[in-house]
């Protein structure tokens, strides 16, 4: 019986140093793919909201199966390059995103920002809290969902938005 525990045993201490390797390189994966998501994400709304490059921003960070759930805006690539191209062109062509912070998780990447929509709006600390969830898929954002809310001029306790 020892002489069996005597070869066991290295062969199971060989096991978990091969398990606790490849936790250890599925925890780096995971983490390298989160970063990696953030990425494209940040890059997609900075041509968007602050460079104005909508079509741009699609064709390098968007996948082809593109799908919005923000019941204001349409779905598909086409609708949503047209309805915010008119939005970052003509309805409000001084917009700027400030991204406050983001998170990641697998595949979903979550970014609180601060959508100002004129240089008045940047000025008074003023325009939109938001927070945008984006699903990454190899590499292309895929869906997208928001919550935004209005920043009140005041507010009710002395805590920032943010």
């Amino acid at each position: 019986m020892a002489s069996l525990w005597r070869g066991v045993l290295p062969f199971a201490g060989c096991i978990a140093a091969c398990l606790l390797a490849a936790c250890a390189s599925t925890g780096e994966l995971r983490a390298a793919r989160a970063q990696q998501n953030t990425a494209v994400v940040l890059a997609f709304l900075d041509t968007v909201f602050n460079k104005h490059e909508v079509e741009k921003a699609f064709k390098l960070y968007v996948g082809a199966s593109y799908r919005q759930h923000d019941p204001h805006g349409p779905d598909g690539v086409g609708g949503a390059v047209r309805a915010l191209t008119k939005y970052t062109r003509e309805i409000y062509p001084e917009l700027r995103q400030e991204v406050k912070r983001t998170v990641a998780q697998g595949d979903l990447v979550a970014v609180q920002s601060r959508y100002m929509p004129t240089s008045a709006d940047r000025e008074r600390g003023s325009g939109q809290a938001a927070v945008d969830i984006f699903r990454v898929e190899h590499g292309r954002i895929v869906e997208h969902w928001d919550v935004r809310q209005d920043i009140p001029a005041n507010s009710a306790n002395d805590n920032s938005m943010y």
